[in-house]
């Protein structure tokens, strides 16, 4: 058991009595250590002091950078380029409704007018920006439209999003350009990208349902029976889910 010295305590034998001095010279290593370690510390403190203080001051203006980065650069650019997309996105909404002279709307949203930007020139001056990385997609989708599919591809590829529902169909309108141009390889590629970009009930069985049809183009009728499962086994009341059926067995048949 060990030994503990109080006040006033007398070692009963001579164990006792060295198991005392054990302890003591035990706490002094203990305290001349620390003494010594801490002086240590001290001594290389002082002597790197400035090459601390060097970095202390170094870590502080690169903080007060960003934020004045970000307070008097990249928040107005934002705002600005943000005002700048309203005026393009007029014609784009107004060629969703218009019967007639879509492509006019479509070029005036594109190149701008009245000394406005249109999508391109935001895309441009406001790379890096969220107003700029929508303009992108307002453009490729544009060119869609238009039937102008390489610059529809161009655009949208360009375009970066985790939106739910923005994501998977910039990934579907590639899909989409690249099967009217008969390039079904890389639209098979991305009708697949577009359904697993987001999970949700309305993109994901609509483009496993583009990537089953050009499957079956390509007559890889096991992937198509496979994607066309997919929607059955878990989307089966999407608009796809309520023929399915009848698409897993052309496929099963075709094998």
């Amino acid at each position: 058991m060990a030994t503990y010295k109080k006040r006033g305590y007398k070692p009963k034998n001579k164990q006792e009595e060295q198991q005392v001095e054990n302890m003591e010279s035990t706490t002094a290593e203990v305290f001349n250590t620390l003494d010594e370690t801490a002086s240590k510390s001290e001594q290389w403190i002082e002597k790197n002091s400035k090459v601390l203080f060097g970095a202390l001051v170094a870590i502080v203006v690169v903080f007060l950078a960003f934020l004045g980065y970000n307070k008097y650069i990249v928040e107005p650019n934002e705002l600005d380029a943000s005002n700048e997309l309203a005026f393009p996105r007029k014609y784009f909404d107004e060629a969703a409704t218009a019967g007639s002279g879509i492509d006019s709307l479509l070029t005036l949203g594109l190149e701008g007018a009245d000394g406005k930007y249109g999508f391109i020139d935001i895309a441009d001056s406001y790379s890096g920006t969220d107003a700029g990385n929508m303009a992108n997609y307002y453009a490729g989708v544009s060119y869609l439209q238009m039937k102008q599919y390489d610059k529809a591809i161009e655009f949208l590829s360009k375009f970066d999003s985790d939106d739910e529902m923005l994501g998977p169909v910039a990934l579907g309108a590639i899909g989409d350009a690249f099967s009217d141009i008969d390039q079904e390889e890389d639209a098979l590629e991305y009708y697949e990208k577009a359904a697993n970009k987001k999970t949700n009930d309305f993109t994901t069985p609509l483009f496993l349902y583009k990537a089953g049809q050009t499957a079956m183009n390509l007559k890889e009728y096991s992937k198509a029976e496979d994607l066309f499962s997919k929607i059955k086994e878990s989307y089966p009341k999407s608009d796809q889910g309520r023929d399915v059926e009848k698409f897993i067995n052309a496929a099963k048949y075709a094998q």
